[in-house]
């Protein structure tokens, strides 16, 4: 589990092909420093990947075909940047909101307007997950926990305040980006137990 609040930002450094998909390898000395444990989650873009390698300054990570084809890391070339976050530990502050690292969709960037020290920042979200989110509820945009101020038929806003344009790639976003979105697991759990609670009443 991971909880959207983004720990560094790492670079991609090469992205090869794989009989199965490819091999990730991203710079991240902000991570490297605690050090590496082989078979660890990290969360790439929203992403929750299992280390297979690492280095004083890198991690490898493989993306299966499975991956490449759900998700925006298929678009990832070497000095992208992207927002990275490790597992949460038992015991450790939920500071955003609980996110699996399974991404539901791929979502693409409307506009990112300046709003004073911040931005405004305009997605639209496949329409079969519309139904997942709600105005002042969370939705996670490549591994960032934000908070939905609206939702009009397809297109979800967000603020994005002066920290997390520091501390993340969500600054750098341009219209036609694509990002990985995934929704809040409390509505995909309420979805499923909806028809059993009306069932008994």
């Amino acid at each position: 589990m991971f909880t959207g609040l983004i720990q560094c930002r790492g670079t991609v450094t090469r992205c090869t092909a794989r009989a199965t998909g490819a091999r990730l390898a991203v710079d991240a000395p902000g991570l490297a420093a605690s050090g590496w444990t082989l078979g660890e989650s990290i969360a790439v873009n929203g992403v929750c990947l299992t280390l297979v390698e690492g280095s004083a300054l890198e991690f490898c990570a493989d993306l299966s075909a499975e991956t490449l084809a759900r998700t925006a890391l298929s678009s990832l070339k070497p000095g992208h940047g992207v927002n990275l976050e490790r597992a949460l530990k038992v015991g450790e502050s939920l500071g955003g909101h609980l996110v699996s690292g399974h991404v539901d969709g791929v979502a693409t960037v409307l506009r990112l307007e300046r709003d004073g020290d911040g931005r405004r920042l305009a997605i639209e979200i496949p329409g079969d997950l519309t139904r997942y989110v709600a105005r002042k509820g969370s939705l996670c945009v490549d591994g960032v926990s934000l908070t939905v101020n609206t939702i009009e038929g397809t297109v979800a806003r967000f603020s994005i305040v002066p920290h997390t344009l520091s501390a993340t790639t969500l600054g750098a976003l341009v219209p036609g980006a694509l990002v990985n979105i995934e929704v809040d697991l409390i509505a995909r759990y309420l979805e499923r137990l909806m028809p059993e609670v009306t069932a008994r009443s």
